[in-house]
């Protein structure tokens, strides 16, 4: 079941601009996958001098992130609790700088564990097949 930009925005605290993903394509109770087109969008939010650079890609990760737990508490009637990104780990990032990548970026994060207190999440941002950017972050919940 897709979920669009509006169905997204629901579901997590960013909204307009920075609400990074476009379009949810698919996800279970453990997994997302998802897809951004606004990585070359002079207006981007997360732009400086006029780039978006790698590391920015930890944002589409946490959002990712944000994402599946709306979704996951929305299918238990419920509502997600906000949350803190509190650590990034072990994170790769294999180019640049992404404002000149033609097409859309896909987005890919997988519960690893969790708790009424926090959740930890694997991530991997790729674009026409190949990896962007890739680690581990943990969110407090309820922050």
């Amino acid at each position: 079941m897709t979920v669009g930009r509006d169905g997204i925005q629901a579901l997590i605290p960013h909204h307009g601009a920075m609400c990074l993903w476009d379009e949810v394509l698919d996800w279970d109770a453990r997994c997302i996958r998802l897809r951004a087109d606004n990585h070359r969008d002079p207006a981007h939010p997360l732009r400086s001098d006029g780039r978006l650079h790698a590391l920015h890609l930890c944002e589409y990760g946490a959002q990712a992130m944000a994402v599946h737990g709306g979704l996951r508490a929305r299918e238990r009637g419920d509502t997600a609790p906000p949350g803190l990104l509190v650590a990034l780990r072990a994170v790769r990032l294999h180019v640049a700088r992404v404002d000149r990548l033609p097409g859309a970026l896909e987005g890919e994060a997988e519960a690893l564990a969790e708790t009424a207190a926090s959740q930890q999440y694997a991530f991997r941002i790729v674009h026409a097949g190949t990896l962007l950017a890739e680690g581990r972050a943990a969110v407090m919940l309820g922050a």
